[in-house]
Order: structure tokens, then sequence, then C-alpha cells
């Protein structure tokens, strides 16, 4: 296929539907494998990494397969929130954000610490804008702007707001049959089946009950859900990490990139230090792929994968943690990558990207992770140890909470939090999976996910806390917060904890006092939302060997790739601006032809 051959993005306003002539083979299984294949290159993974290497090659003028382990596509972006943190991107600049690369360069040196590794952070700063401008200009992708959005530690020289950007809603009839093959997002994180967007729209449904505007918006939603899942199965309006998925297969329905699911690759075809190709398992057919320039490793990262997490994460025996990331995420990238001569780097300051998860139970047996990314930040929720003792302000980010819940557990039997709200909390901005108000919360009482007592030292009894700390923690709190203070942790401090608090609230977006009865709680447990340990890779995504040289025609990105941030989380989409930016620095360095080193032996 030449670059002629490369469609342009039709738009959605012009009607802009999939044609089923152009579906990727094997999605909608219009075509059968061959047992060899050649291509110019083979992506391993069908997250926004693996798309957008596969995007980049493909408008590049380069033959491309994409090979999906799982029946559906997506991986964990699919789940995710859809945010992407590219410092300088147009999205933002054009939202009237001012920025500087330089300013970034060092966040991401005192976040990085001892791990900060200039080639690559050189890299991702120079080639971000430019991925995203490659986005609205050659693809479906669209963004929106977050102007108030503050990366996660305001106080660290170069923080800034307004460098996050989030993929806009996607109408997923566009895709035809293919919406059927995208990973819809977690159960425990949509209400009735729909995916809610941070930001305006989540705001309209918090403020349902107060606001005949939001109101009339949550109405809507609701009805076009209803009809969605009546006629299609399942709704059609794709948001968050399912928006981005969405925008981005869309994108390779256009350029004709096949797309293989159900088609784990078992092995790397290697010859005189070149990776040359890659064994891709199809039903009972062993498949083999011969990828002239390379193969790109984009398989998530390894959060179920049990030996893995072992050797690289280092827990304790005693804790307890739930992946967040779809369970095929087992370390293929990994694994793969080692066999060519890869190495793998572990010695982190945090790893793995953490959120607090509570884990639900629906009535068909079903269980789930809830994360709890907006919840503690708001006025009237405090989280407490099974001492009964706060251990931090509880609106920082979901991976420092974490961080320090962790930290505080060492000495204790589980690693365990409770968050802990009042009446007025609990039905004005609800608790994880427990809903505000109108939406009952009995069935949640009966089922243990959410705890109740008459008074503070009640529900201490009833969860095994302390029961005279708790009722301590709970008076020394409240003095302060009843004039939007909290002098011990300092929650509401900054201006990340205010973004996340309740702006509408006073005296303090983010500080109450818990005093209107009964008193509620839910149990949290670490949760990962992808590992950091990857392959070392070079400033063109390239995997190094032992001796730190490119291993010819073997690249991998996404969290294959160790995280640029040392073990650090920078901001909101911290995971998938590098993972996207190093994905198209791959298609861009595999169009380019210079993956092959001379002289390596």
């Amino acid at each position: 296929m030449s670059n002629s051959d490369v469609q342009q993005p039709a738009t959605e306003e012009a009607g802009g539907r999939i044609a089923e002539g152009r579906m990727p083979q094997s999605l909608v299984g219009d075509a059968d494998v061959p047992d060899e294949v050649e291509c110019d290159v083979l992506v391993v993974g069908s997250g926004a990494a693996g798309l957008m290497a596969a995007l980049a090659a493909r408008h590049a003028g380069l033959d491309v397969v994409i090979a999906e382990k799982e029946a559906q596509l997506g991986g964990t972006t699919a789940r995710s929130g859809g945010w992407l943190w590219v410092p300088c991107n147009p999205v933002s600049r054009r939202a009237g954000v001012a920025d500087s690369l330089d300013a970034a360069r060092s966040y991401i040196a005192h976040e990085a610490k001892e791990h900060f590794d200039p080639a690559r952070v050189d890299a991702f700063l120079a080639a971000g804008p430019e991925m995203i401008a490659f986005c609205e200009a050659r693809t479906r992708v669209r963004f929106s702007a977050a102007p108030a959005f503050p990366d996660y530690h305001m106080s660290v020289p170069g923080a800034a707001v307004g460098r996050p950007i989030c993929a806009i809603p996607f109408d997923g009839r566009l895709l035809g049959r293919a919406v059927h093959a995208v990973q819809r997002p977690m159960r425990a994180m949509t209400f009735l089946g729909m995916a809610i967007s941070s930001g305006a729209e989540l705001g309209h449904f918090l403020r349902a009950t107060r606001s005949v505007r939001s109101a009339a918006f949550v109405l809507r939603r609701l009805v076009a859900q209803a009809r969605d899942r009546l006629r299609y199965g399942r709704g059609m309006r794709m948001t968050n990490g399912n928006a981005l998925v969405g925008r981005l297969l869309a994108s390779v329905c256009d350029a004709q990139i096949p797309l293989w699911l159900d088609a784990p690759v078992t092995g790397l075809i290697s010859a005189q230090g070149e990776v040359r190709g890659a064994v891709v398992q199809s039903g009972e057919r062993r498949v083999v792929v011969q990828a002239r320039r390379g193969v790109v490793l984009a398989t998530g990262g390894f959060s179920h994968d049990p030996a893995l997490r072992k050797e690289l994460l280092a827990f304790p025996a005693r804790a307890e943690d739930w992946p967040l990331a779809p369970a095929g995420n087992t370390g293929d990238g990994l694994r793969l990558g080692r066999s060519a001569g890869g190495t793998v780097a572990a010695d982190l300051a945090q790893p793995a990207a953490w959120a607090p998860v509570s884990r639900v139970r629906w009535r068909d047996g079903e269980e789930g992770s809830y994360a709890h990314i907006i919840d503690r930040a708001k006025p009237g929720v405090i989280a407490v140890l099974r001492t009964g003792e706060r251990f931090v302000a509880e609106a920082c980010s979901y991976h420092d909470f974490v961080a320090a819940m962790r930290e505080a557990c060492r000495h204790l039997e589980e690693v365990e939090a409770f968050l802990i709200c009042d009446h007025r909390a609990l039905r004005r901005y609800g608790l994880g999976f427990v809903k505000p108000f109108p939406v009952p919360i009995r069935r949640h009482l009966a089922s243990g996910y959410l705890a109740r007592g008459r008074t503070p030292e009640e529900l201490a009894a009833r969860l095994g806390i302390d029961v005279p700390a708790l009722a301590r923690t709970v008076a020394r709190y409240n003095a302060g917060a009843r004039h939007g203070r909290d002098p011990e942790f300092g929650k509401g401090g900054n201006a990340y904890d205010h973004y996340m608090g309740d702006a509408d609230a006073r005296p303090s977006p983010c500080v109450a006092p818990l005093e209107t009865p009964p008193y509620y709680a839910v149990r949290v447990m670490p949760g990962i939302l992808t590992t950091y340990p990857g392959l070392r890779t070079d400033g063109r995504a390239r995997v190094l060997d032992a001796g730190g040289l490119p291993i010819a025609g073997l690249y991998a990105v996404g969290s294959d790739m160790l995280t640029l941030g040392g073990g650090g989380y920078l901001g909101g989409g911290a995971n998938l601006g590098p993972a996207m930016t190093f994905g198209f620095i791959a298609g861009r360095d595999l169009a380019e032809g210079q993956s092959r080193p001379q002289g390596r032996q």
C-alpha cells in the first residue's frame, strides 16, 4: 500500500460512518488470515499507544498489521478517563493556556528524580505537540482542553495548569458493527451502564437535584442511553477512554489497517541480532508475520501476571491490590522484549500507577472495582485507617493517596482504609459506587458495600475500627472543618484539591464537618491502574539491550516501556500522554527506515 491509499479522515459532521468495505480484516470476520503474512510493521496490542504507532506508520506509507490477543480491542485505554498529559499541545494553546517546554522539563525532572532520562523526556516534549497536531490533521481523534486542570504537584518547579486534554465524546454508530469490538467501560464506573464524562457533564449529574438545567441534561442522557441499549445493546455515546479508542479505531478503519482479534503473539522472529517479525496464534493456526521494518510492543504491562508482579512490584505479601486493567495484561511485551535481549528496569519510587478501589458486587454475582478518583476531595469526606486515624490530605491525587496508604499500613495486617462521610455529604456527592440523591442506597447497605452507624462510634464498632480513636479523629477534624480548614493535613490547601472539590461549597470546596447523622463508610484498597517497570528504551522508543544499544527492529511503547516519570505521577493523563506520543515516535521512526543501526551484531 502507498501513501495515496490512506483515506483522509471523514468528519462526523459530514456523516462519516465507516463503510463495511473499509473494516479492518478479522475485526468483522470478512477475511481469513493466511499462514504467512508480510508487512512493514507489526504492532502487538490495540490500546492507544499501539493504535497510534500503527496510524503514524501507515500515514507515512508503511504496510501495517495490528495483532490483539483479546477478543475485544482497546486495552486499558478503553477503561480509562481518556486524558492525555501533553505540555504545550495545540489544543490547550488555543484555549489560552500559557506553558513552556522548559517548565515541563523541570517539572518532570523533579518528579522522576534519579530516574530522569533527558533523551526520552526531550523526545516526548518535542513530539507531544506534533502528535496532537497529527491527530487533528490526519485522524478522527479530537480533544477538548481543560484550561484549569492543574498538575498533581503544583508546588513543584515547572508545574502548570491546562496540560491535560481529553478525547471528546464519539458517536459509536459511526463505527457500525465494529463498535461491539471495543471494550466497554468498567461496569462499576458507570451509571445504568452509562459512562459519564468528567468536567461539565459530571457537574450536571451532581447538580441534577438543584438545577433545572442540569436535571434536563441528565434526563436527555438517560433517555438516549435507554434508547441505545434497546436498539444496539450498548450506549452509543462513547466517552472518556472509550471515546479515544472509538476515534482511533475509526481512523484505523479509514486507513485500512488490518486488526486481528484473538491473535496473541507467541514469539519474536530474530536473525543476526535483528527482530524481523513474530509468530501469531490465530485459533488453532500458527501465523508467521514477516515484518520488514520492525515490531512494536504495546501490550499494556503486567498487572495480571503473578510472576512478574512478584518480581517487579515487590508488594508486601499481605497487601491486597486490584488491577483495573483488562485480564489480558499479563506481561507479554516484557517477555517478548526480554527474549530478544531487552532489559527491564524496576527500581522505581512507586512500582505502579495507583488508585484506591472498593469492591462492588451485583445481584447477578459479578464483582468489579470502583476507582475513587473524585469523591475523596469533596467536603465532608475523610479517610481513616483501621486504627481510626487519618493519614493523608484526602483530596490529593489517587496515586499519592494509595502511596500514603501503603506507607501508613506497613505495620498493619492489611493495606486498607475507610472513606467516611455524614448523611449530608453522601446524599449530595455519593461515595464510591453509591450515587447521590435521589438514587436509593438500600441495596448498598444490604450488600455490605456501604456501612452505616448512628454515630461515629457505632460506625467504628461495625467495621472493626478503633472506636475511641475514630471519635477523637472526627471531633478533631470537625473543629477546623467548621471554618473550612484542615490544620492537621491541609486538605483543600492547593489548586489541585480545589479543582477536584465542589466549587459551589462554602467556605471550602474540600472541607466540611461530619455532623449530620447517620454516618457512612466504604472500605478501599490499593488498585493498579497500570504497571510502571518496563523495557528500557531510547528517545526513539527502540528497545535497548544490556549494553544500552538498540535492538534493531524492536520498539516498546505504553506500559511495555519503562515509565517516563520514574514512579511519580505527573498529572491527569500522565500515562496516556507519553504512551500515544511514543507510539507516534515509533511509527515515524519506522517509516524513516533508521531502525536498524549499522555495526550491531
